[in-house]
């Protein structure tokens, strides 16, 4: 096995849900874990989005691990910052030690006989009794099909892969796709660039986007940095609250319209960028820069999709031409899709599995795919629910379930199909609805055509409560034949087994 043994649990990824995940089994007294990461660094999303303005767009008290809160010096971090306080808690809780660097996974296989995944790596075989996937849902750019592109004579990147040996000075710059990265992106190159063209498919509800220096007495008194985030979270879950009940969404599509009015004053333009959805509909989108950048004389908004590239003419679908010289694509991900080939308990993949519906209970687990937690995995997310939280929340639920695989002195657990359909029907029927689903099947939350694989149907204390109540009954807990050699995770006492449960709070 290329010089490895079976480790109890490998963690793939060292971004904010593969650190978490270290310190949440440590917490419980799992030892032998091992973090998998293909890059050189940490830091996951934060470490690959480099390009001009990145940021989050969850407030920032929120955007923290509830065991290291941080002083942020804004309401609305720059990933710059986040991306320091992810290594520097990763640094404090000795996450780096066990993490090893430059390693990408490249298949993993459920053996059915030993109870182990047996890991294909750039850097030899090994097996686990438990993974933890945490690559994240932001780690894979997605690119669009336009004919010509690939012919284009000037440089081409995705705005996740930002080229910063292109000097976008003077230059046309083509833009392919107005969501959340664009939003931040654009005004940032609008002053230095001559012109940019942008090409939008869709219209996005942009809110005002109320950032602030957080003044940092708040964080020397922990009362106070609680109560700030407590306040912002009341206000996400009053969002969410008008996303589960669409009828009451006129008053926030009024604040997204006059915002609007507010920035663009020409009547074409404004037009142009109205909305023809319901708000939420798409991800949450909030800027107080964007709107006016594309008010300046050298940006030029085509309201059409780019379906084609000749030479150095981007062309829409209206057939609108724009001459350009570098051409950003910022056209989103692959959200929640398999990263790598995954093979379960009969030997189907992942990928196979979720063609249709990318169905998993809690988020967390999936039928036919022993000892595997996804982290974070589908329908996890209300549109207002920040990332970790719900990682949080997980974990909680993972250390749950391998405590009580250990106690038993069992090798292998599964969701129950029965248990993983149940679940499924209720997202469904919970999503009916909701502000979610009045798209027409495609878009940011639609992993599937026609289905919704993102969003959570109720609100986050609902969310944390479900995966906190951990229910031995929604899995099978089994042993293999002594003659294969499967060895149970390492067992503690009864007082062990207790403080572990409560260790990842």
């Amino acid at each position: 096995m290329g010089g490895y043994g079976t480790t109890d649990v490998v963690v793939i990824g060292a971004g904010l849900s593969g650190t978490a995940a270290v310190i949440a089994l440590r917490r419980a007294g799992f030892e032998d874990v091992v973090v998998l990461e293909k890059s050189a660094r940490g830091g996951g999303t934060w470490r690959d989005n480099t390009y001009p303005g990145c940021g989050c767009d969850v407030p920032a008290v929120l955007y923290e691990y509830s065991f290291a809160p941080h002083p942020w010096s804004r309401c609305f971090a720059s990933r710059s910052e986040i991306l320091d306080y992810l290594r520097t808690t990763a640094s404090e809780h000795g996450v780096d030690r066990v993490v090893q660097y430059g390693v990408e996974v490249q298949e993993a296989r459920w053996d059915a006989a030993a109870h182990h995944w047996t890991l294909r790596t750039t850097g030899g075989t090994r097996t686990a009794r438990a993974v933890v996937l945490a690559t994240g849902l932001w780690n894979r750019p997605r690119y669009p099909d336009i004919p010509g592109l690939d012919a284009f004579p000037g440089p081409v990147f995705h705005s996740a892969r930002w080229d910063h040996d292109v000097d976008l000075t003077g230059r046309h710059v083509a833009v392919v796709g107005t969501g959340a990265s664009a939003v931040q992106f654009v005004p940032e190159i609008q002053p230095g660039a001559g012109r940019v063209e942008i090409f939008q498919s869709t219209p996005q509800w942009v809110l005002p986007k109320p950032d602030y220096a957080l003044p940092q007495f708040l964080h020397r008194h922990p009362a106070l940095h609680r109560a700030l985030r407590g306040q912002h979270y009341w206000t996400q879950e009053a969002i969410g609250f008008l996303l589960r009940h669409p009828r009451l969404l006129p008053s926030v599509e009024a604040l997204g319209r006059l915002h609007l009015r507010a920035s663009v004053r020409d009547p074409a333009l404004r037009r142009a960028l109205t909305p023809r959805h319901r708000f939420g509909v798409r991800r949450i989108i909030a800027s107080d820069t964007y709107y006016p950048a594309l008010t300046r004389p050298n940006v030029r908004l085509h309201p059409t999709r780019a379906t084609a590239v000749q030479g150095r003419d981007v062309i829409g679908a209206d057939g609108t031409r724009a001459r350009a010289d570098v051409v950003v694509l910022a056209t989103g991900f692959h959200i929640g899709e398999a990263p790598f080939a995954l093979h379960g308990t009969d030997g189907t993949a992942l990928s196979r599995t979720w063609e249709h519906d990318r169905r998993a209970y809690l988020g967390t687990g999936v039928s036919g795919y022993p000892n595997l937690f996804l982290l974070p995995g589908p329908n996890l997310f209300s549109g207002t629910t920040a990332v970790p939280t719900a990682v949080e929340a997980q974990l909680h639920h993972i250390v749950s379930a391998l405590v009580h695989l250990r106690a038993g002195g069992y090798t292998a657990l599964d969701v129950r199909p029965e248990v993983q359909e149940a679940h499924g029907a209720a997202l469904r029927a919970g999503l009916r609805s909701t502000v979610y689903n009045t798209a027409d099947g495609t878009g940011y939350y639609f992993g599937v055509p026609g289905v919704n694989t993102f969003c959570w149907p109720w609100s986050t204390g609902r969310l944390v409560e479900r995966l906190r109540s951990f229910e031995p009954d929604a899995y099978s807990w089994s042993t293999p034949p002594r003659r294969t050699g499967a060895v149970a995770l390492p067992s503690s006492s009864a007082g062990e087994t207790r403080r572990a449960i409560h260790g990842s709070e």
